[in-house]
């Protein structure tokens, strides 16, 4: 069977009764792949019969020498960042596919993948809006990090953790979702607090939106300013040759887009959490692990901000990395921010 059998919501969240019992499936997948492959219908039972959480890691396995062997080839290393807001979907496509075929209540995981649609298409619009699917567009991280190890440790990294660890990654986040699954086995209705989890979920991504629109509103801006050196209407001088945006969103948070991204995880979580009773489960492994890359990246970004504007550091000091947690951008911290500014140019005089 596929699936374990569970006599309680706690028993969804026990690694040894619902994961556990099955990787000997995984050891077995690519072999029973291979004689499948040339029979549809054989391929179908190999799918229906194979634990969902198996088959998705099977999946991502099976990309590690493709994401290796391209980033190798074209020497740019955001591969797995080109399909990083489409991944996290298709793993919530295959739980509701593999829900349907094998006649399961799948309201549960139709809202996850409902949101997760539009996550996606939100961020894969931002995406591509941005450049980022041009050639060493987001490169730059990578390019810092193989310029301070060296190019043979960076192969490795590349080994470990770039091509293949990011991968498992995404699938790990969406782990919560195989709770949900489960947990529709028992109790199949949508409940109010699950609605209520649903609908945060979506929240978070009209936040994530509104915070990425400032910042593509404050960068047009800028480039508008750089052109023309007429101030955009709408805006100041002094927000133009800061350099970097601390209106809306932004004023409160140094990344509130980041912030969003990593609360729609922490819910997801939290619901099956919730759904199960157990606050503390195998599927956190995914969350940590996504928190970890934002807690990695950020300082890099923001050492490439402080030293190309004088006025990061006191953003720094007065607004909270992810949480409005600081004093905010207030007119005092303008003025400190341009004495900084002017004290900085008369270093480089």
């Amino acid at each position: 069977m596929a699936l374990p059998v569970i006599t309680s919501l706690a028993d969804c969240a026990d690694f040894s009764k619902t994961v556990e019992p099955y990787i000997p499936q995984l050891y077995a997948f690519p072999s029973n792949f291979a004689n499948a492959i040339t029979n549809p219908e054989a391929l179908k039972h190999l799918y229906l019969t194979t634990n969902p959480i198996i088959s998705g890691l099977a999946f991502s396995i099976a990309t590690f020498p493709i994401f290796f062997i391209v980033a190798e080839i074209n020497k740019n290393y955001s591969q797995v960042d080109r399909v990083w807001s489409i991944l996290p979907t298709i793993y919530h496509i295959h739980y509701a596919v593999w829900a349907r075929l094998n006649g399961m209540p799948t309201q549960l995981v139709d809202n996850v993948l409902a949101f997760s649609v539009v996550w996606s298409t939100r961020l894969t619009f931002n995406y591509w809006r941005r450049g980022g699917y041009q050639v060493g567009s987001e490169d730059y991280r990578w390019k810092i990090i193989q310029d301070k190890i060296g190019s043979f440790a960076f192969v490795i990294l590349n080994v470990l953790f770039i091509s293949t660890a990011q991968i498992i990654l995404l699938q790990a986040v969406t782990t919560p979702t195989y709770l949900l699954l489960l947990t529709s086995r028992l109790h199949p209705t949508l409940s109010t607090p699950d609605a209520l989890f649903a609908r945060s979920l979506l929240l978070l991504v009209v936040v994530e939106y509104f915070a990425d629109q400032q910042q593509w509103n404050y960068h047009a801006a800028k480039a508008q300013y750089a052109s023309t050196a007429k101030v955009p209407q709408g805006w100041t001088r002094a927000q133009m040759d800061r350099g970097f945006n601390t209106t809306g969103l932004w004023k409160f948070s140094r990344h509130p887009n980041f912030a969003a991204e990593q609360m729609i995880w922490v819910t997801l979580y939290a619901w099956g959490a919730w759904r199960t009773g157990s606050y503390v489960n195998w599927t956190a492994a995914g969350v940590v692990g996504y928190l970890g890359v934002f807690a990695g990246s950020t300082p890099i970004t923001e050492r490439i901000s402080k030293g190309k504007y004088p006025e990061y550091e006191v953003y720094q000091r007065r607004v909270g990395k992810f949480l409005p947690l600081g004093l905010g951008w207030t007119e005092e911290a303008e003025e400190e921010g341009k004495r900084v500014g002017e004290k900085r140019g008369k270093k480089k005089q």
